[in-house]
C-alpha cells in the first residue's frame, strides 16, 4: 500500500537517498503522479556514499566528509534500512517523507535531532536512531542500492526509477530530474513521456544544464 492508501495499480519502484535534493523533488513528484495514473510507488534505498565510495578524489571537497565512513550521508539511509528490516517495507516512505521534509523543504540539513524528529513523527521506536552510526543493516543497504542501479548503470545518481515493460522486464532509468515538482496534469503529462521516451529501444538520454537549483515547497 502506497503513501496515499492505493492498492492494485501498477508498482513503481523507486529508489533514493534521503540526502539528495534532486531525489526529493522526483519523490514529491511521484507523490503527485500516484494522484492521476494508475500506479503505486514502491520504496527503495540507495546511497551516494556506496555510489562514490571509489570516487572520493573525484568529488568536490565540499562533498567528500559527507561521503566518508562516518559521514552524514550514511546516517539517514542506514536508519531507513533499519526502519524497513525491522518494522517492513510500508514505512519506508514515510519515514522518507518525514526525514526529506526536514532536510530540505524546512532546511535543517542531517542531524540527530532531525532524525529523531522523523521518528517520531512516523511512530518509529525512537531507538532506530542508534543505527545511524552502525553497519547492522549496511549488506542490505548495499543489496537495495545494488538492485537499483543495476538496472541504469554505474554512472549515474539518484533516484532511479523501475517500471514493467511490455515484454515483462522492467524499464529504468534514472531522473527525472526536474524543479518545481510539478503537479496535476503537469505530473501527468511528465510521467507519460518519461515513460514514453523509457519505452524506446536504444534511448538513453535526454539533457540539458541547470539553470536552477530545487524549489522546495
Amino acid at each position: 500500500m502506497s503513501e496515499n492508501g492505493t492498492t492494485n495499480r501498477t508498482p513503481v519502484d523507486f529508489w533514493f537517498d534521503p540526502l539528495c535534493p534532486w531525489a526529493w523533488m522526483t519523490s514529491r513528484w511521484m507523490l503527485e503522479v500516484e494522484k492521476v495514473r494508475d500506479v503505486e510507488v514502491r520504496w527503495h534505498v540507495m546511497s551516494l556514499a556506496v555510489l562514490n565510495e571509489d570516487k572520493l578524489d573525484e568529488l568536490p571537497e565540499q562533498y567528500v566528509e559527507n561521503m566518508r565512513p562516518g559521514g552524514k550521508a550514511w546516517g539517514p539511509v542506514r536508519v531507513v534500512t533499519a526502519a524497513q528490516q525491522l518494522h517492513g517495507d510500508e514505512v519506508v516512505g514515510k519515514l522518507y517523507t518525514a526525514l526529506g521534509t526536514r532536510i530540505h523543504n524546512q532546511g535543517e540539513g542531517i542531524t540527530p535531532e532531525v532524525i529523531a524528529g522523523a521518528l517520531a513523527e512516523v511512530g518509529l521506536p525512537a531507538d532506530l536512531i542508534e543505527y545511524a552510526d552502525k553497519d547492522t543493516y549496511d549488506a542490505e543497504l548495499r543489496a537495495s542500492h545494488k538492485e537499483g542501479i543495476d538496472k541504469v548503470g554505474q554512472e549515474v545518481g539518484t533516484p532511479v526509477i523501475a517500471v514493467p515493460g511490455s515484454d515483462g522486464e522492467q524499464i529504468a532509468f534514472f531522473g527525472p530530474v526536474v524543479t518545481p515538482a510539478p503537479k496535476g496534469e503537469e505530473a501527468a503529462k511528465l510521467w507519460d513521456g518519461t515513460l514514453l521516451v523509457a519505452s524506446i529501444p536504444g534511448f538513453y538520454e535526454i539533457k540539458r544544464t541547470r539553470t536552477q537549483g530545487p524549489i522546495f515547497d
